[in-house]
């Protein structure tokens, strides 16, 4: 493979930010196990390297292998030193705006986990220190906005989709824009980068100057999807969990395109959320959508849902084929009922405090290791929230192999993760997943797919 040799460039931030000691700007230069250079250096050359077609972290550490990122204190302020990057990331020169910001965003967000990290909220239980957590790194990114009406809709979807799938994506979204709701996506390309873009063009024509673009990733995903420059609020949680959570606590709605494994994994997520008895009577908007090639993934999708989970969890989302019109007006629909309930119930717009997250089965971070993999209880003699956060557990670990760094490593020297359970269940993911497979949503580079995993049944 050939060494990028790109841009070098010295890069300071637009708007002031906080004065770093120099035990911060050691731990962000420390290049140890225990340091957070690594750390640092991934997630920022991820930033630069937007608008990639690689979604294999190490293919882009590799091909950047000879890029560095240092950092000082001028008496300006923090100023960070570039070496060799990627030079999409500049014109004539100088560093894309967006880019800059989710640069620094991506500083501010790895120093503040660290430390945050480093709290004990003794006086809490874990479910609620996991959420308090998730609270005060949104905080801190200035993400709460008290006093705001719910309107921020979460779009889920895949980062390797079809053409016609991102058109439609972008179609929602400017849909959404023109009703003034706002966007927050996993911030990467395909389905993540369509609703912002077809947002800004809405927003832009209802003269909407304060148009929100949210984009929440975390370091494991960030340089398989690198943030797209529409995003102007960039978060990096600490883990994928965090990051699920986040989304929910967040966003007032969810849209739900067509995706792979990680967009199955983030749907079992809020089905298992919404299937837990202290949930059921929280509104939460959830809509499955796409266009009329898409029909038949949603069918599957539908069919798996009713299979394993039942008609119950089928009766959180509404599907809508080829009809941007009607999940934008159904969506501001569900907002309303959002609105009227938290007001009733005395409750916060800008953050869902109510919401139960599991801690045992939503929270704690699940490590895709070929151990862990093989454990997972995937059979129906539990509650259904539970099973559904077992299946979520083992897309996690399909996603892991198919793109990210660790499972990546995983696969290669241990082989295939290996899946066991009940018969029926484990029929049906093996259909969901070589559909995903067949329509080539696994990875970008869909032609050298090799399953990360083994399903027994």
């Amino acid at each position: 493979m050939d060494y990028h040799q790109g841009v070098t460039a010295s890069v300071t931030p637009r708007i002031e930010l906080d004065t770093l000691s120099q035990y911060e700007i050691t731990r962000l230069l420390d290049k140890s196990q225990s340091g957070l250079y690594q750390l640092f250096r991934k997630c920022s050359l991820a930033v630069l390297n937007c608008g990639s077609d690689m979604d294999d972290t190490r293919e882009v550490m590799e091909r950047f292998k000879n890029f560095d990122i240092q950092i000082s204190q001028k008496h300006r302020g923090i100023q960070l030193d570039l070496f060799n990057a990627p030079d999409t990331a500049f014109v004539d020169g100088k560093i894309i705006a967006g880019i800059r910001e989710n640069l620094f965003s991506v500083l501010r967000d790895i120093l503040y986990v660290g430390d945050e990290l480093d709290l004990n909220y003794t006086r809490l239980k874990p479910s609620q220190s996991i959420t308090n957590e998730v609270f005060h790194i949104l905080r801190h990114a200035r993400a709460v906005k008290p006093r705001i009406k719910p309107n921020l809709v979460v779009c889920w979807g895949g980062h390797s989709i079809e053409r016609e799938e991102y058109d439609y994506t972008k179609k929602v979204g400017y849909e959404l824009g023109l009703r003034a709701l706002d966007i927050c996506t996993g911030c990467g390309p395909g389905a993540m980068k369509g609703p912002m873009k077809g947002a800004t063009i809405a927003h832009a024509k209802q003269r909407n100057e304060n148009g929100r673009y949210v984009g929440i990733s975390e370091p494991g995903i960030i340089a398989a999807e690198s943030p797209n420059p529409i995003v102007n609020e960039l978060i990096t949680m600490p883990d994928i969990e965090k990051r699920l959570e986040a989304f929910v606590r967040l966003g007032h709605g969810i849209v739900v395109f067509p995706g792979g494994a990680g967009t199955a994994e983030e749907i079992l997520f809020i089905l298992g959320v919404l299937l837990h008895e202290r949930n059921r009577d929280i509104p939460f908007p959830l809509i499955f959508t796409g266009p009329e090639s898409s029909r038949a993934y949603f069918d599957s999708i539908d069919r798996f849902i009713r299979d394993c989970l039942g008609d119950e969890a089928a009766s959180k989302y509404e599907i809508i084929v080829d009809d941007p019109v009607q999940v934008a007006r159904l969506m501001k629909s569900g907002l309303f009922q959002v609105t009227r309930h938290r007001r009733v119930t005395g409750e916060a717009f800008h953050f869902n405090w109510p919401l139960f997250i599991d801690y045992e089965l939503f929270q704690q971070p699940f490590e895709p290791t070929h151990p862990n993999m093989a454990a997972l209880e995937l059979h129906r003699d539990q509650p259904t929230h539970r099973l559904a956060a077992n299946l979520r557990r083992a897309l996690s670990g399909i996603v892991a192999g198919n793109v990210k760094e660790a499972g990546i490593r995983e696969i290669e020297a241990n082989g295939p993760f290996e899946l066991h359970g009940d018969s029926s269940l484990m029929q049906n993911l093996d259909r969901l997943l070589q559909q995903f497979v067949q329509q080539r949503r696994m990875k970008i580079n869909f032609s050298d797919y090799q399953p990360c995993y083994r399903i027994h049944h």
